[in-house]
């Protein structure tokens, strides 16, 4: 076991004891399946609240109660502060697949492999059970998936002269990119802000790079963003866009003047997950019937790579409490597994993660008005099949994100390359590493 020296800087609090081969306290006791129960469930969105009440009319003995933190960011804030004090932890937990290997290495994420949760691998698709599935355990049931897609605005694109589903390669993108900026637009945008950490991670996985590692014990991280092969090739690619002010730099994500420009074309794509149709619609319904979805650009003629960006599991929280964690399980294999609760979850607005819908005919024909009557879950199906395995996050990701902004992000504003802020960051992620007693390989 190691500690933690210091407090997790900006978003994060403390952390403290850590071991990425814990997993928890057994669940060999006696349990009264019958008796009534009360569990808390920390996360965030609309759709919960439904969906715990759906659980509480299948099981009248158990009472949800779901505390909405407001946003991600905010719950590791409050679920670090918890589990720093040893005290006030939720039963179940929402953790997105890039936070879940940091809160892992606390201790106190319960391994799903006691309740058989390891059966279900071949029941989602490969990518978000790549993702709850590490250090030989599983460590939550995946609630969606976000595997990249492009996103276009057919409308632009045709004023343009481009028809993006012939953009096969990122040097047809870049040509694009030209194209679309002659008519007063932006291809796409990526500002350096809170969300570009994440949005850089995927395009490094999409090229194949591998520059994080994490050793089994949990001891030692690999950071090389400046010799991998897949961040460079990437880093030099988006260098040479934001240089020839090819993607618009300075619209915040999810910014009020985001989604408008969305909205009036002035951004005319998004390369993002496929959870992005709702938001789309949502927030930017000046572009509903432009839209359209194709498959990402891919860096050889002929490849399929894909990446994952953003999607969300459930994990229970090791309170020691055995009746509440065998109900909290109970709701976790509900909502993420059995029929009802995933065919509910769908109904309410995730792009799903388990292959009974993903590979269904009512799915796969779905039509939308707003991307203009096409199938788009044809695509993002696809887009599904394609994303490649073996990523690995930081097992300190929420913080890498964090740090982002401040190093690699002040490339946006023309202040320096993103080479050289690639590397400032990966200088600052290899001192906070070390400074919570990691050995680091650079």
């Amino acid at each position: 076991m190691r500690k933690f020296t210091k407090v997790l800087a900006a978003a994060l609090a403390a952390v403290t004891s850590v071991s990425l081969a814990a997993c928890g306290s057994g669940s060999s006791d006696a349990v009264d399946e019958n008796a009534p129960v009360t569990i808390t469930w920390w996360g965030w969105g609309t759709s919960a609240e439904k969906q715990a009440k759906d659980f509480m009319k299948k099981y009248p003995n158990i009472t949800v109660k779901f505390q909405n933190i407001g946003s991600a960011s905010k719950q590791y804030v409050s679920l670090n502060n918890a589990i720093s004090a040893n005290s006030g932890m939720p039963d179940v937990a929402m953790l997105e697949y890039f936070a879940l290997p940091q809160f892992v290495s606390t201790g106190k994420v319960l391994d799903l492999k006691q309740y058989g949760a390891d059966k279900y691998k071949s029941d989602y698709a490969p990518g978000p059970w790549a993702s709850v599935a590490l250090n030989d355990g599983v460590y939550g049931l995946p609630v969606d998936s976000g595997p990249m897609a492009w996103f276009y605005n057919k409308a632009v694109f045709d004023k343009a002269g481009v028809d993006a589903t012939q953009v096969k390669t990122w040097d047809q993108f870049y040509e694009a990119a030209k194209k679309i900026r002659a008519t007063g637009s932006y291809i796409t945008s990526d500002s350096g802000d809170a969300t570009s950490g994440g949005f850089y991670d995927s395009m490094v996985w999409q090229a194949g790079g591998h520059p994080f590692k994490t050793s089994k014990d949990g001891k030692t991280v690999s950071i090389n963003l400046t010799g991998d092969e897949g961040a460079k090739k990437f880093t030099k690619f988006w260098q040479k866009l934001i240089a020839e002010d090819l993607i618009d730099t300075k619209t915040v994500s999810w910014s009020d003047e985001w989604n408008k420009a969305l909205g009036d074309g002035s951004i005319a794509s998004l390369l993002t997950g496929a959870w992005m149709p709702v938001n789309l619609e949502n927030g930017s319904p000046a572009a509903s019937g432009n839209y359209r979805v194709t498959q990402m650009p891919q860096w050889n003629e002929g490849d399929h790579a894909n990446s994952e960006n953003g999607g969300t599991c459930l994990s229970l929280m090791d309170t020691g409490d055995k009746a509440k964690e065998a109900a909290s399980y109970k709701l976790v294999d509900y909502l993420n597994h059995s029929k009802e609760g995933t065919d509910r979850a769908y109904e309410l607005g995730v792009f799903p993660s388990i292959n009974r819908i993903l590979q269904s005919d009512e799915f796969l024909n779905k039509t939308s008005d707003y991307f203009g009557g096409q199938k788009i879950n044809e695509e993002l199906m696809t887009a599904s099949k394609n994303v490649l395995t073996g990523w690995e996050f930081l097992p300190f990701e929420v913080q890498a994100r964090t740090t982002f902004p401040d190093t690699a992000g002040k490339a946006y504003a023309g202040g320096t390359t993103l080479e050289k802020g690639v590397s400032a960051w990966q200088d600052s992620l290899v001192k906070f590493a070390k400074d919570q007693g990691f050995t680091v390989k650079e």
